[in-house]
């Protein structure tokens, strides 16, 4: 095994097998890392907030709260550090999670030394590049990390995920999801990551939306909505609101996706924006809600047109009558102001079920279909 010459490189490792962690943490020491090993994720977060951490080694399955919580909870706390899921039991669903959670690799145990030190290099590489991007424009590694995202934004592309009724089953629309083939930047959060880093927040959106723009052109003629999510920072470009751009041809087909998980700080006259949009003839969702910290004060900021619910809640809810209640609300609320539902992240039937009974319009997950290039049958 290679010995890495970086003693200061910090890994935390969570898993609740005391053996796996002992083997596990003996391997790492061994290439050089310096380690510290918990059996209990809420540890991990407790060390990862007062102490510098460059890469997280996490077990998925874990009583009390798994790896896939952990990370969703420092993503909420913009704890933004590379994570590699290690599990016994690996499921297409896991790794599915894995990834919109921003994962740097998903690996089945047993993991093989060799490339558990190869994916530990790259996750750190990664690391360093995103932290040296705020170094000074100088640094070579905010070079490298332009670099990389020059070639993200080359091969950036479009998927589709649709989003169906739940009195019919027809589909209503698709949400465009980002996907990109550089491998130094492994998942759309990694790729917006750099784009925010390096102040190409803009850049990133516009290319986009012109792509989802050129995909409605070419579905053409059929009556579905697109769903399009935009970072917050896009509220401030001015090209979001010209009535000559690409996707404004189309604005009356297509959602504007503004994730709760997002602050709005710092974007200026918000309310004034979001009537600009809806002037060109463009709907405008909150997506991920429940998810985020703004909670109603964003809601009300926004006042959208439709509401998606966030994974989170939807999650097992046909066996939680908490999370029902909560999506009971949050429905009889949107209903109450005209405004349509979405629940997210529906992958069984029992979920379906019982989101149709408490009042969703909507409803997109791997139960319907996983993101695919659009369809060429779509009418």
């Amino acid at each position: 095994m290679e010995v890495v010459r970086t003693p200061t490189a910090r890994v935390v490792l969570v898993d609740d097998d005391p053996m796996v962690g002992a083997s596990l943490s003996g391997l790492l020491n061994l290439a050089g890392y310096d380690v510290t090993t918990f059996t209990a994720a809420d540890r991990a977060i407790e060390h990862v907030q007062r102490a510098p951490v460059d890469v997280i080694l996490s077990d998925v399955n874990m009583p009390d709260m798994t790896g896939l919580e952990m990370v969703g909870t420092l993503r909420r706390l913009n704890l933004d550090l590379p994570v590699i899921f290690l599990t016994g039991a690996p499921t297409v669903e896991d790794s599915m999670r894995a990834i919109e959670l921003g994962a740097f690799r998903y690996l089945a145990k047993p993991v093989n030394s060799a490339d558990l030190n190869t994916v530990v290099r790259e996750a750190l590489k990664w690391s360093r590049l995103t932290r040296a991007a705020t170094e000074g424009p100088s640094s070579a590694a905010r070079a490298a990390l332009e670099r990389s995202f020059a070639s993200a934004l080359a091969t950036v592309r479009l998927v589709y995920q649709p989003i169906v009724s739940t009195a019919t089953r027809q589909t209503f629309g698709y949400e465009a999801l980002m996907r990109s083939s550089e491998p130094s930047l492994p998942s759309p959060p990694a790729v917006l990551d750099a784009a925010e880093r390096l102040g190409q927040i803009h850049t990133l959106g516009r290319r986009l939306r012109d792509a989802c723009a050129a995909q409605i052109t070419a579905a053409q003629p059929c009556d579905h909505t697109f769903f399009v999510n935009l970072h917050s920072s896009d509220l401030a470009d001015p090209t979001l609101y010209d009535p000559t751009s690409s996707l404004a041809a189309h604005a009356a087909s297509v959602v504007l996706e503004i994730t709760e998980r997002a602050s709005l700080e710092g974007i200026g006259e918000v309310e004034q924006r979001i009537a600009s949009l809806r002037k060109l003839g463009y709907r405008i969702a909150v997506d991920d809600l429940g998810a985020g910290y703004a909670g109603l004060s964003y809601f009300a900021r926004i006042s959208p047109d439709v509401v998606k619910i966030d994974m989170s809640l939807t999650r097992d809810i046909d066996g939680d009558p908490v999370k029902r209640r909560v999506v009971a609300s949050i429905c009889s609320l949107a209903r109450d102001l005209d405004m349509l539902i979405v629940a997210e992240g529906i992958e069984t039937e029992g979920e379906f079920a019982v989101v149709a009974d408490l009042g969703v319009d909507l409803v997109q997950g791997y139960l319907i279909a996983r993101p695919a290039p659009y369809p060429e049958t779509a009418s």
